[in-house]
């Protein structure tokens, strides 16, 4: 994009701003290295102003955690919800036996990974919030303490 300024003494300048300002890349949705950092800032969250604070941050559908069709969840190592950036409802529900469209236990398997490793991807179905169908989900997530701290990304 060029812009015309007019200077002192009538003389016209040129200038490219295109190419002083580098283009933002901007996708409508999260990537896989965003999830990661997402979990990551929100585990330093948590750990830096403590458990109540920080799920609800997390929970906040206007803070700092909640991105585009990205989000964090923060589950118990026995299924039950603590923090969730798209579904508040959810908090205190244990949903060890949730199902996916497919039967999936994901839920079930997240905790089950979480006790084994520190962090891990995990995939299933789940609804999209932006497009509100049920697509395909990758979710990164990393323990803490007795909690795992999740965000993920829609294959779309």
């Amino acid at each position: 994009m060029k812009q015309l300024i007019r200077c002192a003494g009538g003389v016209l300048a040129v200038v490219a701003l295109a190419a002083q300002v580098p283009a933002l890349a901007v996708t409508e949705f999260a990537s896989k290295d965003e999830a990661i950092a997402m979990v990551k800032k929100g585990v330093a969250y948590i750990k830096g102003n403590g458990r109540d604070k920080g799920y609800a941050e997390i929970t906040n559908k206007k803070g700092q955690f909640v991105d585009r069709d990205l989000y964090l969840v923060v589950y118990g190592l026995d299924g039950t919800v603590f923090a969730h950036g798209f579904n508040e409802k959810q908090i205190g529900r244990n949903l060890i036996e949730l199902k996916d469209i497919d039967g999936k236990l994901f839920v079930k398997e997240r905790v089950e990974l979480a006790q084994k490793q520190p962090t891990f991807w995990q995939e299933y179905k789940f609804t999209d919030p932006m497009t509100r169908k049920v697509e395909p989900k990758e979710m990164y997530c990393e323990r803490l303490d007795d909690v795992v701290v999740c965000g993920g990304i829609y294959k779309h």
